[in-house]
């Protein structure tokens, strides 16, 4: 019997045995982090190491990291915290930007789903009160990479404030805070094999933010409310393995991903993977093939055990025509054939080859019915 492919690391990363591995280890730890005593001071040291260690990820300094809950607690802090009365967020933003976001303005994309700076710039110069500009710096579920450095020279040209969404960016490729230019930076542990439940939001420039929810001092009172020792602890440990061998695991992986593209427009006729003209992410292909739904690929694929999506994962298991692709000028048949696959820390060199033959199995028995 085959072993089930899993090919959905966008969604979540499987937890990486260094992360499983620390997390056993702080489960020992009887001690609040805000003790004065030996076991508080332990769970002190852990949760000082992961922040040093996660700060390291962006090249940011430790003092500029607040540990969350994950990406969309962080990004809620970083949209809902500072009091900007306007927002602007590019039209391909995760649900957790784009539903935070208080009557924001849309920054219009191209075909490849990146930001038109000619539009960021007319919409900021249109008006004179400072904004808020969230872009994510590579998209989810294509994996297509933004220009943020370009993003934020326009944005602080005309006052504003940068947040971006690194969530899915961080660990697939280099994140410096410094040369992105942003004010602040979110990431999240299960994405790069850490432990669900555990974020980060940078605040680079320091910026004054206003809590969530209020009641305690920890992390600089922007996040009270006792620490994820465990969830901090495994973020940690993923994070350190990336530190340590991330862009050999990546440069893998990459290769991986091109064979399988390569493989797939020489087997599916009319295939359009989508972004494949602009900077995407190494480990990402969205995959469109109008003759059959998302859905019913999603499912197939399953069946035959071989795990991936058709999108976003934050869409309440919901299987539908993707707001992504619809941003992006794909017509309504398309949006609701394209599929993601993501591969990542765990994916082995068949994976791929398992992906493929069961996928395009798919296609040829659905061309013979019709035939």
């Amino acid at each position: 019997m085959n072993e089930n492919v899993y090919l959905d690391h966008n969604a979540t990363a499987p937890l990486r045995p260094e992360a499983r591995l620390a997390i056993d280890q702080a489960m020992g730890i009887v001690g609040n982090g805000s003790s004065v005593h030996a076991g508080g001071r332990a769970a002190r040291r852990i949760i000082e190491d992961a922040r040093r260690v996660v700060a390291a990820l962006c090249a940011a300094q430790p003092d500029t990291v607040t540990f969350t809950s994950g990406g969309t607690e962080a990004n809620n802090l970083a949209l809902g915290a500072t009091a900007m009365s306007r927002v602007l967020i590019s039209a391909v933003e995760h649900p957790s930007v784009y539903d935070v976001a208080d009557r924001p303005e849309i920054i219009p994309v191209d075909r490849d789903g990146i930001v038109d700076l000619d539009a960021l710039e007319n919409m900021l110069a249109s008006d004179n009160t400072p904004a808020l500009v969230s872009v994510m710096a590579a998209n989810n579920e294509t994996g297509v990479i933004q220009p943020i450095e370009r993003v934020a020279e326009v944005t602080r040209r005309y006052g504003g404030i940068v947040h971006c969404d690194g969530v899915q960016a961080v660990g697939k490729i280099p994140l410096d805070v410094n040369s992105l230019g942003v004010h602040m930076l979110t990431i999240s542990g299960h994405k790069i094999g850490g432990p669900a439940g555990s974020g980060a939001l940078i605040n680079v420039d320091g910026l004054a933010l206003s809590p969530l929810i209020r009641g305690g001092g920890q992390e600089k009172k922007l996040r009270p409310g006792t620490e994820n020792l465990i969830g901090i602890a495994g973020f940690g440990a993923a994070a350190q393995v990336i530190n340590d061998r991330g862009q050999a695991e990546i440069e893998k992986i990459r290769q991986w991903r091109d064979d399988l593209e390569s493989a797939a427009k020489n087997r599916i006729l009319g295939l359009e993977i989508v972004g494949q003209s602009a900077p995407r992410l190494p480990n990402t292909s969205a995959l469109i093939s109008p003759a059959i739904d998302s859905e019913t690929q999603v499912m197939a694929l399953d069946i035959d055990g071989v795990s991936i999506s058709s999108g976003s994962a934050c869409s309440s298991g919901k299987v539908g025509a993707s707001p992504v692709m619809v941003a992006m000028g794909f017509n309504d048949s398309q949006a609701r054939s394209v599929i993601r696959v993501s591969l990542g820390w765990s994916s082995r060199p068949d994976d791929t080859k398992r992906f493929l033959d069961v996928w395009c199995g798919l296609h040829d028995r659905l061309a013979r019915q019709a035939s």
